[in-house]
């Protein structure tokens, strides 16, 4: 059937209006829109990308109904079978992806912090360009607990003292807005780090709402990779104690997907990998020594689902 070129524009308008908004996905306190009419386009380099979703066992989402899209990706790129959790809460999962260690914090305070070296300080080092894009974050640097559906808890970098203490450093830590122009303007950062809000990320509502709103979210993240970079979508823990790496990590069997052009399509690894495994997998895709526990080859990598994994991507 023929479509009136008209009536087409006007169909590629409204869905690229509804992107990574609030259409059909139960609501969102803040979104991320592309309505500007034209694909983003392909920014230069190759970069990693981290989306930290919540409190999902890995046999509700591997195989569920409810998520399709990330089932979907699961299938077409590569998939950790036996990825868990280091602890329970929330907090201490977060601060272990991005520091290698819990810090000896074992709930999700939210007037505790750390001085400690962490991820963002090594990529500052090795002069690699990073954001984190919080979903419902009032404003670059906010400190408070909450706000609406953002929770300060699926923040980590606002919990190191030299980050947040830091106002040049914490305006890396944006509202959503900014990725909108970041993607529009192809200027994503080396290291992107990603935390949509407490509906969008499943904590507060069903998981088909998550994988909704991954739908939207990804598409133009996945064109921006570049020829070997990566992106990771993983769980910050499960809803059981399962754990793996020595002991190590009790936090859940969680589900760990990752995607790239480096990535082996259909690749399963059923090697056991916590957080500070996939931390180990980004700091050696950027040429930098383990922080804490990721230095201990006992709690994994994901570097089996790869090819090739990638070593000492461009530093932009």
């Amino acid at each position: 059937m023929r479509v009136a070129a008209g009536v087409l524009a006007g169909l590629v308008g409204a869905a690229l209006a509804c992107v990574l908004t609030a259409c059909g996905a139960g609501g969102s306190s803040e979104s991320l829109d592309l309505s500007a009419g034209s694909t983003p386009p392909r920014s230069p380099g190759s970069r990693v990308v981290v989306v930290v979703l919540e409190n999902r066992e890995y046999g509700n989402v591997i195989g569920s109904p409810d998520a399709p899209y990330l089932n979907g990706l699961a299938r077409r790129y590569g998939l950790a079978t036996r990825s868990y959790g280091v602890r329970h809460p929330s907090l201490p999962n977060y601060l272990a992806l991005t520091s290698g260690s819990t810090h000896g914090i074992a709930s999700d305070c939210t007037d505790c912090h750390v001085a400690t070296r962490n991820l963002a300080d090594q990529l500052d080092a090795a002069g690699a360009s990073w954001k984190a894009y919080l979903q419902g974050l009032p404003r670059p640097c906010f400190e408070g607990g909450s706000a609406g559906r953002y929770a300060k808890k699926h923040n980590p970098f606002m919990y190191y003292d030299d980050i947040a203490g830091n106002p040049a450093r914490c305006r890396r830590v944006v509202p959503y807005a900014h990725l909108t122009a970041d993607l529009r303007s192809g200027s994503l950062p080396a290291f992107v780090w990603i935390s949509p809000d407490l509906c969008d990320d499943a904590h507060d509502c069903p998981l088909a709402t998550a994988d909704r709103h991954l739908r939207r979210l990804l598409p133009p993240l996945l064109r921006q990779l570049g020829s070997h970079g990566f992106l990771v979508v993983t769980f910050d823990e499960g809803t059981t104690d399962e754990g793996c790496c020595g002991g190590e990590a009790h936090g859940g069997h969680i589900a760990t997907v990752v995607a790239g052009h480096d990535v082996r399509p259909g690749a399963r690894s059923s090697a056991p990998v916590d957080h500070y495994g996939v931390l180990r997998t980004i700091e050696d895709a950027f040429g930098l020594v383990h922080l804490g526990a990721a230095a201990r080859a006992r709690n994994g990598s994901l570097a089996p689902v790869f090819n090739t994994p990638p070593r000492g991507l461009p530093r932009r």
